[in-house]
């Protein structure tokens, strides 16, 4: 009894000094707020999971155990070693979750089963347990001594004898494993044989199901394209805006046509991080990641309009974060004027424009550039005019034009951009916005609306250089001492496993040398130090290189350079 006493003290007190915030937690509570599932370890399927948002920690055991078997269909692991002595409630194993910034959990549950195998003592015992939001405000918990030797199914990780809860009095932010000694304040639990992998005690977590809620949302600014713009749009149309989020990131573009849900679109994959793995049941979407979106984005969105009633529409696009929050992109009334249905197959549709003829030349070329292909760093947008004329020098005027892009990555396929009609000179411009990668754009004509194939075609090229930010610190040092490299790539999509990055050095009037090579994070960022050897003074120039490879759709690209001084 003593030991269920002491912990329970223990418990009492916490709670007592916390109710007052838990309240007024759940006063500023939004009912607006949304949210999204991670999934932890396991998903319900039992497909592997990673652990985004557990960090593991060892309190004054030296001889305690927190690992991660996810990726290996195993478990995050929380124990204390059998064969050494534990003092009570001093030496803990822990994991725990911490919900990002912005967000607070909205509902959990987790598999888990445990083991005493090092069994209880005259005034010890070894104990697990399950906490939340702080690791003693425990709702779950096995005591060797208080007849709880083990709990849970071992062999079927995701089985309902494993499934605990969390209550809704214990959300908040954080959620606790923890494997202890627990008992009298000077007591230990002594060694012994413990279980067949020799812990005293060890609680294993075999998944989690973890509801983020999210009250701050997205917005949107910058917003521009035909949809915002143009008095009548037909075909592929498109708009271009800027959003951010402080929480789950910018997920969809959402379209709706007179109050219906007619288009959405996933706007940045963040490296593949940003994917609804669906599994729920309560219609929120699922993730592998706390915060699986990008916070930002600048996108240039197509709509294609070919199925809509021509006449006049209410558009509202909104941009959705990865919680269900949304902010408004764009709402206005727009005219829908496309040409007749295309015609049985084997006769042609209408004409493509006034004077289409069979004989077009389609002419287009970078403004700036004479050269097919053009070499630009990144960030910087582009401009491709041109010109689309009968025989005779004679303009087609009202011509739909069909624009494609293949980003230059390994087996990419090609993407519809928004591409205008011509003018009545038979002129158009396409925009190329200064965020996208390396890659081949064609632009094409056909003579009659929905012809297989087209009568002109023209190609243009873009390399753009990697765009990678560079910091170091210090900027003064001497021999022995060490400055610290940081930065990130600029452009995705980043590889699975991250982007090679080469850090290159060099003094007045010398020629750049390799000193690190290093890789990124899936998100591009990146760390790295160097300590000085050899006594200055030394004026130095530092900078990151990223080299182009067949994963990453851009062309060789360096950094802004960093000057140091060695002294």
């Amino acid at each position: 009894m003593w030991v269920v006493m002491v912990a329970s003290r223990f418990r009492t007190a916490i709670v007592a000094v916390c109710g007052v915030a838990l309240v007024g937690l759940a006063a500023g509570s939004s009912a607006e707020a949304g949210g999204y599932h991670v999934y932890s370890c396991r998903t319900p399927t039992g497909a592997v999971a990673p652990t985004d948002g557990w960090t593991k920690s060892i309190v004054g055991g030296v001889f305690d155990t927190v690992k991660d078997t996810c990726l290996e269909h195993g478990a995050l692991i929380a124990a204390l070693d059998a064969d050494s002595r534990h003092a009570v409630l001093t030496d803990r194993a822990i994991w725990a979750f911490a919900a990002p910034t912005d967000t607070k959990i909205a509902g959990a549950t987790l598999w888990r089963a445990g083991d005493n195998g090092g069994g209880g003592f005259a005034q010890a015992t070894y104990q697990f347990w399950l906490a939340a939001p702080t690791e003693f405000e425990i709702f779950s918990e096995c005591i060797d001594t208080v007849h709880c030797p083990k709990v849970g199914d071992f062999g079927q990780p995701l089985s309902e004898v494993n499934r605990v809860d969390v209550p809704s009095k214990n959300l908040d932010t954080n959620l606790y494993l923890v494997a202890s000694c627990g008992g009298g304040l000077e007591d230990f639990c002594e060694p012994g044989p413990g279980d067949e992998n020799g812990y005293g005690a060890v609680v294993y977590m075999y998944a989690a199901d973890i509801v983020l809620e999210q009250t701050a949302g997205p917005t949107a600014s910058n917003v521009s394209g035909e949809l915002a713009t143009a008095p009548a749009v037909r075909g592929t149309s498109d708009v271009a805006f800027d959003a951010s989020d402080p929480g789950s990131g910018v997920y969809e573009a959402v379209f709706s046509l007179d109050g219906q849900t007619v288009q959405t679109t996933v706007l940045d994959g963040n490296g593949g991080h940003c994917q609804n793995v669906g599994g729920t049941s309560d219609g929120l979407p699922a993730f592998l990641y706390t915060q699986p979106c990008a916070p930002s984005v600048s996108v240039d969105v197509p709509f294609d309009t070919t199925g809509i009633s021509n006449g006049t529409h209410h558009l509202i696009v909104s941009a959705i974060d990865a919680a269900g929050n949304s902010a408004p992109v764009l709402d206005r009334e727009i005219t829908v004027s496309n040409p007749p249905a295309p015609p049985l197959p084997g006769t042609p549709g209408p004409l493509n424009g006034t004077n289409a003829s069979a004989q077009a030349t389609l002419s287009a070329s970078w403004v700036g550039s004479k050269k097919a292909r053009i070499a630009s760093a990144y960030g910087r947008a582009h401009t491709i005019a041109g010109r689309l004329e009968a025989p005779g020098g004679v303009p087609i005027a009202g011509a739909e034009l069909n624009c494609t892009a293949i980003p230059a990555t390994q087996g990419a396929k090609p993407v519809t951009m928004a591409c205008p009609h011509t003018d009545p000179t038979g002129r158009f411009e396409v925009k190329v916005p200064g965020n996208v990668s390396s890659r081949t754009i064609a632009l094409a004509y056909r003579e009659h609306l929905g012809d297989a194939l087209p009568v002109a075609t023209r190609t243009l090229g873009l390399s753009v250089k990697a765009g990678v930010s560079l910091r170091v610190h210090p900027h003064t040092a001497g021999v022995g001492q060490s400055i610290r490299f940081t930065g990130a790539l600029l452009g995705g999509p980043i590889p699975h496993g991250g982007k090679q990055l080469v850090l290159e050095a060099r003094s007045p009037g010398g020629p750049w040398i390799e000193f690190d090579v290093l890789r990124t994070t899936g998100k591009g960022r990146f760390q790295d130090s160097y300590r000085f050897k050899f006594p200055g003074p030394v004026s130095y120039r530092f900078r990151a290189v990223s080299e182009s490879e067949a994963d990453y759709p851009f062309a060789t690209g360096a950094s802004n350079t960093v000057g140091v001084f060695e002294r």
